[in-house]
C-alpha cells in the first residue's frame, strides 16, 4: 500500500491542497444536507446513522485519503450543532473566525508541541509575547503581567485553585451559588475542603453573606467572583468583593471567562471595574473571543505567581540547558504536549486588532438587548431580565416547568432550533445564548417563533 504523505515540512502544502479541498467541499455538502442548525431525529437516529457510517471502523484495507476524508467530514458536518447558525444559541459555543481556522490548520500542519524549546522554538517565542500582552490587558498596572495558556476555563480555574494551595499550604474556597462548577470540582480534585458557598440572589454574589463567610472563617481563604455567569450572564460587583477580600486578608480569583473581553470594549469595559485586583483572572476567547477550541488563559498581575509550577525533566528541561538560556516550558502548564492555540489567538488580535474585537463585542450584546426587546414585547412571551452580556432567559408565559423542557427537547429533536436551559428565580427558563455577531433582526424573531410554535396550546 502506498504511505500517505506527511502534512509538515517543505512538501507540506502540496500534499494538503488537494485533501483541502475535499474537506472544504464535504463541510458543504453536509451542512446543505443537515439544512439547519441541528440535524432531526434526536440521539438515538443520529447514533445509527454514525454506526452505519463508520463501521468497519479499522477495516482490512484502507478507503483511501479522500474517500475518509470525504465521508466522515461530511457525516460530522451533518450531524453538527452548527453555531454560526442564529438558531443554535444554548451554550458558550461560539462560531469561530474563518481566519483562527485557518491558523488552527497552520498549527496542526507544524505540529510544534509546547514541552520544550527545541520542539517549538517560534510557537514558545510567540506564546510569551502574546500572554503577557494579554496578562496586560487585565493588569495594567502589572508588575510583571503574564499568562498561561489553558484548555479553557476549567483548567485555568483548577489552577488557581493550585497556586493559591502552593502558596499557603492549604486554602479554603468561598463562592457565590452561581459560581461555575469546576470550581467545587477543582476543590475536590485537590483535595481541598469543599467551597463554601453564600447565597447569588439575583444571580450574582451577596455582599452581606460573603462578609458574614469571610468574619467566620480563619486561615487562608481564596473567593472566586464571576464575570458572566453561565446561566445568566451576571457580572459580580467585583469592586465591592475585591474591598471585601483586603479588608479580610482574603485572596481573590475572578473567573472572567465569559465576560473578560469585555476590556477591549470601551462601552463594555466599567463592568470588569475591580478586575485587576484579583490574584488571578480566567480568559476562555473560545466563547467571546470566536476562536475554535482551545482558547482559554489564566492571568496573573506577577509571573513570580506562577513559581509553583516549576518542574524538571531531565529530557526536557534540564538545569544546564536553562542555565545556558534555553527557556524552559514546563513550568507553563500541568499538561505536557500542548499545541500551539496561541498562534490562532495571535492572528486574530493582529488581523482585528482591539478596534475589530470590541465592534464584536458590542455587536453581540446589542443583538441580545435587541432580542430582549422582543420579548419584552411579545404578550405570550416572559423576559426574566435585562441582558448584562449575551444570555437572554425567556419562557412562554403561563407555561409549567415540564412545559419549558418540553419546548426545548421538542425544537433540538426537529433540529429547528438549539437552545438552552437555566433555573432563575425558582423557575426553569429557556436560555438563549448568543455568540454570533453577524445575527440580525430576522433571525431573532424567527427564534422566538418558533419557541411560540413548539408552545402547547
Amino acid at each position: 500500500m502506498t504511505v500517505p504523505p506527511l502534512a509538515g515540512g517543505a512538501a507540506g502544502p502540496d500534499a494538503l491542497r488537494p485533501l483541502l479541498a475535499v474537506v472544504l467541499d464535504a463541510l458543504k455538502e453536509g451542512a446543505v444536507a443537515r439544512g439547519g442548525p441541528l440535524p432531526p431525529g434526536g440521539p438515538d437516529e443520529l447514533g445509527r446513522a454514525m454506526w452505519e457510517t463508520v463501521t468497519p471502523v479499522i477495516p482490512t484495507d484502507g478507503r483511501g485519503a479522500e474517500e475518509a476524508l470525504r465521508t466522515l467530514v461530511q457525516a460530522l458536518a451533518y450531524g453538527a450543532a452548527d453555531p454560526a447558525d442564529p438558531r443554535c444559541a444554548a451554550h458558550l459555543h461560539t462560531p469561530p473566525l474563518a481566519l483562527a481556522v485557518a491558523a488552527d490548520l497552520a498549527a496542526s500542519a507544524l505540529n510544534p508541541s509546547l514541552d520544550s524549546w527545541d520542539q517549538a522554538p517560534s510557537a514558545s517565542a510567540l506564546e510569551a509575547e502574546v500572554t503577557r500582552a494579554l496578562a496586560t490587558e487585565v493588569y495594567p498596572r502589572g508588575p510583571h503581567p503574564d499568562a498561561l495558556v489553558t484548555t479553557g476555563g476549567t483548567e485555568a480555574n483548577q489552577l488557581a485553585l493550585l497556586l493559591a494551595r502552593e502558596r499557603h499550604g492549604t486554602v479554603q474556597a468561598v463562592c457565590g451559588a452561581h459560581t461555575h462548577h469546576s470550581i467545587t470540582r477543582a476543590a475536590w480534585l485537590l483535595g481541598l475542603p469543599k467551597p463554601v458557598t453564600v447565597p447569588a440572589p439575583g444571580g450574582t454574589t451577596d455582599l452581606a453573606g460573603l462578609d458574614d463567610a469571610l468574619t467566620r472563617l480563619h486561615g487562608p481563604v481564596l473567593v472566586t467572583a464571576t464575570a458572566g455567569t453561565t446561566d445568566t450572564g451576571r457580572i459580580d460587583p467585583l469592586q465591592d468583593i475585591a474591598g471585601l477580600c483586603a479588608r479580610h486578608g482574603a485572596e481573590l480569583h475572578v473567573d472572567a471567562a465569559y465576560g473578560g473581553p469585555l476590556l477591549l470594549s470601551s462601552r463594555h469595559r466599567d463592568l470588569l471595574r475591580g478586575l485587576d485586583r484579583a490574584q488571578s483572572v480566567t480568559l476562555d476567547l473560545h466563547k467571546i473571543g470566536w476562536q475554535p477550541v482551545a482558547a482559554g488563559l489564566l492571568a496573573v498581575p506577577d509571573s513570580a505567581l506562577l513559581a509553583p509550577l516549576a518542574h524538571t525533566a531531565d529530557y526536557l528541561n534540564p538545569d544546564d540547558d536553562t542555565e545556558a538560556g534555553i527557556p524552559d516550558l514546563l513550568g507553563r502548564s500541568l499538561r505536557t504536549t500542548r499545541r500551539p492555540d496561541i498562534l490562532k489567538i495571535a492572528v486574530t488580535l493582529r488581523a482585528l486588532g482591539r478596534s475589530g474585537l470590541a465592534a464584536l463585542v458590542d455587536r453581540t450584546i446589542a443583538a441580545a438587548h435587541d432580542l430582549a426587546g422582543l420579548i419584552d414585547k411579545h404578550p405570550a412571551l416572559e423576559l426574566h431580565d435585562r441582558p448584562v452580556l449575551s444570555t437572554v432567559l425567556f419562557r412562554p408565559r403561563g407555561a409549567s416547568d415540564q412545559a419549558v423542557a418540553d419546548i426545548r427537547r421538542t425544537l433540538l429533536h426537529q433540529g429547528r432550533a438549539v437552545l438552552g436551559r437555566a433555573h432563575a428565580d425558582g423557575r426553569l427558563w429557556l436560555k438563549a445564548t448568543l455568540l454570533n455577531p453577524h445575527a440580525t433582526p430576522g433571525d431573532l424573531e424567527t427564534l422566538i417563533a418558533l419557541v411560540e410554535g413548539s408552545t402547547p396550546r
